[in-house]
């Protein structure tokens, strides 16, 4: 399920609640570097993600590109922090998607209700966070019935998984109509086999075709730039989506209100200032707001299964 990594993954993530935070961040940043050598022709860029599916009919209302934002609210701080990410966004005319582990901090019903009242969505992030959710089938099965309440008390149609481990056949057991938990290309992810391609695709649970839409992050992570590589500008992002533009496809980003420093607190080692994302808006904003499909998550889905679109699955 994991390829090759799949006992050291496993390793990690047992030891991990032992190795005090600042040891995890200079071990993978060492990794990082590693990789960028080595996968310095497929990243940030693929070109080979770049074919539409067959039959593919172009977005709706004639736009270039689709974009869709999303967020994982990985810890209580990051929750903390969600009304000013809202604010961010609203101010600049954008909505987004926050996805909440339900059992690892307490989310709250009246923020959940305040999202959605300002047009925003709710997603489900895994169960616990722990890097465990696909140990064992077995696991995955006890794990599925719990999450499959919370979407259906949320009321949440999407769902992804902690630090993007994924299994696409696992995942029929939820009740979603997509998934995000893979990407098109990120070898720095510890289940590093990306989907190579910058489009939604269909994954189909039999020959009935029913299933659910896959939808890649197609945008690298803000705490892979800025927090693991330390990069201290948007560059990447907007050669990566302008990039995207140019090929008819999907750019999707995942960012963490964990991560951001609003400005109200002292950064600590594993933030990064808000100004880059703000910046990042501003960008799309000023070169791409007449060409691109803002939507959330949930509405792209809909748009995809009301077209009856059901191209082979990646």
């Amino acid at each position: 399920m994991w390829g090759s990594n799949v006992w050291i993954n496993k390793c990690y993530y047992r030891m991990k609640p032992f190795i005090p935070r600042s040891a995890q961040l200079f071990l993978r940043r060492n990794i990082v570097r590693f990789k960028m050598k080595k996968y310095h022709d497929i990243w940030p860029i693929d070109e080979r993600s770049a074919t539409p599916p067959s039959g593919w009919p172009g977005w709706p209302e004639g736009k270039r590109f689709a974009l869709i934002l999303t967020h994982d609210v990985d810890t209580a701080r990051g929750a903390e922090r969600c009304h000013a990410l809202v604010n961010l966004e609203e101010s600049l005319g954008f909505r987004s998607s926050f996805n909440f582990v339900p059992e690892r901090y307490v989310v709250q019903p009246h923020l959940r209700q305040f999202l959605v009242n300002k047009g925003f969505e709710v997603g489900v992030h895994d169960l616990n966070h722990d890097g465990k959710l696909y140990n064992s089938e077995k696991i995955f099965k006890e794990r599925a019935e719990k999450i499959n309440k919370y979407l259906e008390k949320w009321g949440s149609v999407g769902f992804r998984s902690a630090s993007m481990l994924h299994n696409l056949e696992w995942l029929h057991k939820l009740n979603i109509k997509y998934d995000a938990s893979t990407f098109d290309t990120d070898p720095f992810e510890p289940q590093s086999d990306g989907m190579g391609t910058i489009f939604p695709f269909w994954k189909a649970k039999d020959s009935t075709q029913e299933g659910y839409l896959e939808i890649p992050y197609t945008l690298p992570q803000d705490f892979t730039l800025f927090v693991l590589m330390k990069e201290n500008n948007i560059e990447i992002w907007k050669k990566k989506l302008d990039w995207i533009a140019s090929k008819g496809g999907m750019a999707l980003l995942n960012t963490h209100p964990d991560y951001m420093n609003f400005g109200d607190k002292k950064m600590i080692i594993e933030e990064y200032q808000v100004e880059y994302y703000e910046e990042f808006l501003k960008y799309v904003k000023k070169m791409h707001e007449q060409h691109c499909w803002h939507v959330l998550p949930k509405e792209i889905a809909h748009w995809w299964m009301t077209k009856t679109i059901s191209f082979t699955d990646i």
